[in-house]
């Protein structure tokens, strides 16, 4: 088996193990039964590990809980979620008090030196506060209780809520053949092909927020198969560099933001460091400009590859290196467990090349349903698949292509316009850091483009530069209408620009699923 490091503190795989099973001891003597739900609003640290596993074990839902919400975002998902206990760290505690449910059993986590540092918590915030239940007090005061593993239900993810409110995707426990389907496609999906029974041959790090769906789905992946795990607290370009070359990291799953920060670092700075070590890099979760990724392979090597799905969906598609020089900008092809089409308004595949939604599953998957909300459920069925919302097309060798999400498409004059498209050609202009296009009320055209920049440090492109520069690649009617220059744009964790935040202002009042 192998280790799990938090700065330079090694804990292993086994003990971590351990203390999961006084957790799930601990709950049960708390009198939580099977199906109950457990709130995690923790940062990355092994007091995740200790519950999400600890809970699962006894048969309660893991609920992952972004510790980034406003006190009336959390206190929705409190309510929403139905958990019993909530375990978090001791400085976030203050901040929600007041909107946990009286019935919620509350467990502080005393905050450890790397997070300490990473968001500069004072010592003082780091501490229990007097008449709060200490984590590690409270775990320890139970005895480790022997659990079936094969019986663990699935983590309660929470979607993003781009759309609307965050829906939480659950699933019942899955039968032994659905675990060893989903194990495969997991297998996939982070490189763990050729390495059966052989985890602690792997060494990678969590890189992302584990109460995200992909970080937290790579990171419970890693820790079941005895992989050798380094919690970040928050990422950092160099830092990230500085641990590969420390630990001899092999594996990463990443997103697309955290590749523009690396090549964004000095050419000394990313010469420093040895990445020789690395074997495989997996990323999804957000769009990648071609630019970037082909730069990321250029640097690290062929070790770049990519897969998507939805937490509805699953992994679905997986697309080598190799096969994304081949056919760049793909997101690959269906993965042996997966079912994907690409279909029009009536259902019916669309032959290669002509762009519909999106659809899929994995084979024999578990079912899933939104917490509290069966109607969204139904509306996410289509011909027996799931829809995640996104638009694309299929090449003549089956390699899927996204356009966008059929939620930003823009109709403009009775023309569909995909803002991806345009991203992409503005994500090509050197100046130019980030950006994001979208869809606005226009009288004239029904809707119009709208385009928000972030340039690189010190640039000064105008927007009639921009304009002058896009006219090469885009059509006239493709042309963003109102253009906006900030200094920052808002992110979801996945790495996504969240674009709701963006349209909201434009759109009150008007008749438009935002």
């Amino acid at each position: 088996m192998g280790s799990v490091w938090q700065g330079d503190e090694c804990l292993p795989t086994e003990s971590l193990e351990a203390r999961a099973l006084q957790v799930a001891t601990g709950l049960i003597e708390e009198g939580l039964s099977p199906g109950d739900g457990v709130g995690i609003y923790l940062r990355n640290d092994f007091a995740f590990f200790e519950i999400s596993r600890g809970a699962a074990l006894m048969g309660a839902y893991p609920v992952a809980i972004n510790w980034h919400y406003t006190p009336t975002e959390a206190e929705y998902l409190f309510n929403d979620s139905g958990i019993k206990a909530l375990v978090i760290h001791a400085d976030l505690l203050s901040k929600v008090r007041q909107v946990i449910p009286d019935h919620v059993r509350i467990l502080s986590v005393p905050v450890p030196k790397t997070i300490q540092l990473a968001y500069g918590v004072s010592d003082a915030q780091c501490a229990v506060q007097p008449g709060d239940i200490d984590w590690n007090l409270w775990r320890q005061s139970f005895e480790p209780t022997p659990r079936d593993p094969e019986q663990l239900p699935s983590t309660i993810i929470y979607t993003s809520g781009t759309t609307g409110k965050p829906k939480g995707v659950r699933r019942p426990m899955a039968t032994p053949e659905q675990m060893a389907i989903s194990r495969r496609m997991l297998g996939i999906s982070y490189g763990f092909d050729g390495y059966e029974g052989r985890g602690e041959a792997i060494t990678t790090a969590v890189v992302g927020p584990i109460y995200h769906s992909a970080p937290n789905a790579h990171a419970s992946f890693c820790f079941r198969k005895g992989a050798n795990i380094v919690i970040t607290p928050r990422f950092d370009p160099e830092n990230l560099l500085a641990l590969i070359e420390r630990h001899q990291i092999t594996h990463l799953n990443m997103v697309p933001i955290m590749f523009n920060r690396l090549l964004k670092l000095p050419q000394s700075v990313r010469d420093a460091y040895d990445v020789s070590s690395l074997q495989f890099v997996a990323h999804a979760s957000a769009p990648v400009s071609p630019p970037i990724k082909r730069a990321m392979i250029e640097w690290w090597g062929p070790v770049i590859n990519e897969y998507y799905g939805s937490t509805e969906m699953g992994n679905v598609t997986f697309c080598t290196a190799e096969e994304w020089l081949a056919h760049p900008g793909s997101v690959g092809r269906p993965m042996p467990d997966a079912v994907v089409r690409v279909i029009d308004d009536e259902g019916k595949d669309l032959p290669p090349r002509e762009i519909g939604e999106v659809i899929g599953r994995t084979k024999g998957s578990v079912d899933f349903t939104y917490q509290n909300d069966d109607e969204k459920r139904r509306r996410m069925e289509k011909a027996g698949l799931v829809t995640p919302g996104d638009m694309g097309y299929f090449d003549e060798d089956g390699f899927l292509y996204l356009c966008d999400r059929a939620n930003d498409m823009v109709i403009s004059g009775g023309v569909n316009i995909y803002p991806a498209e345009i991203e992409a050609e503005l994500h090509k202009i050197t100046d130019v850091a980030d950006c994001a296009v979208f869809g606005i009320p226009d009288d004239e055209f029904g809707e119009a483009l709208c385009a928000y920049i972030q340039l690189q440090p010190d640039a000064s492109l105008t927007e009639s530069t921009l304009r002058e520069q896009l006219r090469e690649t885009v059509a006239g009617y493709k042309m963003p209408k109102v253009w906006e220059f900030v200094m920052d744009l808002p992110r979801e964790d996945s790495g996504k620009i969240f674009k709701r935040k963006l349209r909201e202002p434009y759109w009150e009042g008007q008749d438009r699923r935002i």
